[in-house]
């Protein structure tokens, strides 16, 4: 076996989101030592690129191997459970997999917490090469996170996006909390909101679909989301907002509800609609306490979430 001395320098993996491995390859630059499929190989962590990965190895290693049984005794020594992403070499890297306890991940009911035991990735980069790392960014297999869906209630998908937002963040709204979801129609995340017994003022130009419009604790105004006043609100637990716009438009916005400090925790979806993306997710991240991520609900957009930490209580 050998081994590049390039591939060497390799202390970290990304494994880019569906279709977003060009911004993460731009966020990364000359840290890239090698890419395959979606997984890109860099010298350095970078917060940047964790924007657009699906999954972020954080620790990778590197292992020369002799057998299929060489392989599985190492991935063992370090933890229980694997996750293969294959890049080659398929049918060796199968056996392999077959040697190691079988993953079975269930649909999530939500909301639960994220599950608790480790969860590591690996992939056979050459026949005599492991690479792995036990510690990576997602709990989940390649960050794709699945839940058990209501294909009745809600009038959209939309809603999962909400839902493994305030999962990774291990919160969301409580019974009797107040919710303002912007750009809400035709209701997705209201009735999501709802079902969690916070009471939702819904705020789009657009009509809720009137079942959802008709649930108990939701109002529903008929106006912009970018004209409608905090003071005309009042303090709101939870302010949220997959509006379809700009992202300078929606940094306005956020901006000017900051400033009226007037909300606990805000969960927003960042839409991409030409250049600048790069920059426009740096504006965001610079938010102090905020996080940037790509959801695995997500499709060119990314997620923007600001909570409130232990003893804040802005407004009233």
């Amino acid at each position: 076996m050998v081994v590049t001395p390039a591939l060497a320098d390799a202390a970290v993996a990304y494994l880019a989101a569906d279709g977003l491995l060009e911004p993460l390859l731009a966020a990364l630059g000359d840290d890239v030592v090698a890419v395959r499929e979606r997984l890109v190989l860099a010298r350095a962590p970078n917060p940047a690129a964790d924007w657009w990965a699906a999954n972020t190895w954080c620790e990778l290693r590197q292992q020369p191997i002799a057998s299929i049984g060489d392989a599985n005794r190492w991935l063992r020594s370090m933890q229980r459970n694997w996750a293969l992403y294959s890049t080659g070499h398929h049918r060796r890297a199968a056996l392999i997999e077959g040697k190691l306890p079988p993953l079975r991940p269930k649909p999530l009911t939500f909301p639960s917490p994220v599950p608790s035991a480790p969860l590591g990735s690996w992939t056979l980069w050459q026949p005599d090469l492991v690479l792995a790392s036990a510690r990576c960014s997602s709990p989940f297999r390649h960050g794709e996170v699945a839940f058990v869906e209501d294909h009745e209630g809600p009038p959209g998908r939309a809603y999962r996006k909400l839902w493994e937002a305030l999962l990774l963040a291990g919160r969301w709204p409580a019974a009797g909390e107040r919710c303002l979801d912007l750009g809400a129609a035709p209701g997705s995340w209201t009735w999501a909101l709802q079902r969690l017994g916070a009471s939702v003022l819904a705020v789009d130009k657009a009509p809720l679909e009137p079942r959802i419009a008709a649930l108990p604790g939701v109002d529903a105004r008929r106006e912009s989301a970018f004209g409608l006043d905090p003071a005309s609100v009042g303090p709101v637990d939870w302010l949220c907002s997959d509006v379809i716009c700009y992202p300078e438009r929606l940094l306005a916005l956020v901006d000017r509800w900051r400033a009226a400090a007037l909300v606990r925790n805000f969960v927003c979806t960042i839409k991409f609609q030409g250049p600048g993306e790069h920059a426009a997710a740096r504006a965001f991240a610079a938010i102090p306490g905020s996080r940037v991520m790509h959801l695995h609900h997500n499709k060119h957009e990314l997620t923007w979430m600001l909570l409130e930490r232990s003893g804040d209580r802005p407004g009233p």
